[in-house]
């Protein structure tokens, strides 16, 4: 049964599209400022929309309830047309979750075959299968993306056996501003709560040492140290002499910045262009004891100054991101790693050490080549004093169904130290 319609009026619709986007420390930053509007019994209806994505809203909304099968849904939303749910709010997440089945269902038979004789005289390179693979995880976000759910001015739910999500929003999207409406994917949603329920379970993170001061909690739109791998590096790398000073660029959760205080690191500079971020360090430091060592800015890479140890975890894969989460592994044309290893001789001192961690999937991808990587170490002026490297022990490294298993099996990450030519 369909509910009654909440709308916003639509000189509020206006005004959200004008005001500035929030910039404190939470996803404003990184949200649309663009406003939905549909028809719903008549009326002319509006609502901000928000998309972590930067998706532009749907350009047609239909109502959707318990009525809705998931064949036609999913057909719908492969049009584009935005279904903005007016029914149980459970049944939209098992709805969600038929077109997620949908979604990844392989090809029919013949259809497996039009597209195999296509594609026969081609072969398909590691690069080619890697861009086909983005182009088809683009795709399937955007179909699945177009369940849509709105919420009050307090973000409450005005949905059958909705929950109350009050406290997760605010922990991913800041403090409410003004009465507006917003709208917003299901999915968006979803991870909005499961980034909710990570923050409060933790990640334990077994190189930082034993329970319980070896948890990490990330935040909403802050990357998780997941992939163990690269904080037993740091934590096994020997140090410089000098070690009363550490620069940790891009600090993300903190758990790099966590490492090197354990380690003996007397103090670090810890640099992120992220607020979220920052504020996520901030708290996981705290927790761990480690604050008072650790001094953070925004900015982007470098402090000023120079440090015996410079440590920076770079995005691994030189492509574009599809949403801001995405920034902490796709690195469109290696920029940051560019910028990182060119700064790296104005703020080394002359016998100190930068110590770059990156994976090296992108080169058995075919994205970027280890003579690019080492050429870019020598125009900076730099070169290599040793390399550690270890095995990733992530699930999808071993996942033979993954597109990508021949590169990911083949990856290692690596730890090189870097010094300043003579």
């Amino acid at each position: 049964m369909n509910q009654a319609p909440i709308s916003t009026p639509a000189s509020d619709s206006k005004a959200a599209k004008q005001a500035p986007q929030h910039a404190g420390t939470h996803a404003e930053t990184h949200t649309t400022a663009a406003s939905l509007s549909w028809i719903e019994k008549g009326n002319e209806c509006h609502a901000l929309w928000r998309s972590e994505r930067n998706a532009a809203p749907p350009k047609r909304v239909v109502m959707a309830d318990d009525t809705l099968n998931a064949d036609s849904a999913y057909r719908l939303a492969c049009e584009g047309t935005g279904l903005l749910w007016r029914g149980d709010f459970q049944n939209a997440r098992l709805l969600l979750q038929a077109m997620m089945r949908r979604a990844n269902a392989p090809l029919k038979p013949g259809k497996a075959r039009a597209k195999s004789r296509a594609h026969e005289a081609v072969p398909v390179t590691p690069q080619q299968a890697f861009h086909l693979h983005r182009q088809a995880q683009s795709q399937r976000a955007r179909t699945l993306s177009m369940l849509l759910i709105q919420l009050n001015a307090d973000r409450s739910i005005p949905l059958r056996r909705a929950p109350d999500l009050r406290q997760a929003c605010l922990e991913a999207w800041g403090p409410v501003e003004g009465q507006t409406h917003t709208v917003t994917s299901l999915r968006e949603l979803l991870g909005v709560v499961g980034a909710h329920e990570w923050h409060k379970k933790g990640i334990e993170v077994e190189a930082l040492g034993g329970a319980p001061n070896n948890r990490i909690f990330p935040s909403y739109g802050v990357f998780s140290p997941v992939r163990g791998e690269y904080v037993a590096l740091v934590a096994n790398a020997p140090l410089p002499a000098d070690f009363s000073l550490a620069f940790d660029i891009g600090v993300g959760s903190g758990v790099l910045s966590a490492m090197l205080s354990r380690r003996g690191v007397k103090r670090i500079v810890a640099t992120d262009n992220d607020p979220r971020a920052l504020v996520c360090a901030r708290e996981n430091l705290d927790r761990l004891g480690a604050l008072p060592k650790v001094q953070l800015l925004q900015t982007d890479l470098f402090p000023e100054g120079q440090a015996p140890l410079i440590v920076c975890n770079p995005p691994w894969v030189p492509a574009r991101a599809n949403a801001p989460i995405e920034h902490a592994i796709y690195d469109e044309n290696s920029q940051m790693l560019r910028g990182f290893l060119r700064g790296v001789g104005a703020h080394l001192t002359p016998d100190g050490q930068a110590w770059l961690i990156l994976s090296d999937l992108a080169e058995h991808l075919g994205l970027r080549t280890r003579e690019e990587l080492l050429g870019w170490i020598t125009q900076a002026g730099l070169n290599v004093l040793g390399r550690d490297d270890i095995r990733p022990t992530h699930a999808k490294a071993m996942d033979k169904e993954d597109p990508l298993h021949a590169a990911r099996s083949a990856e290692l990450t690596s730890l090189w130290r870097l010094g300043i030519s003579a």
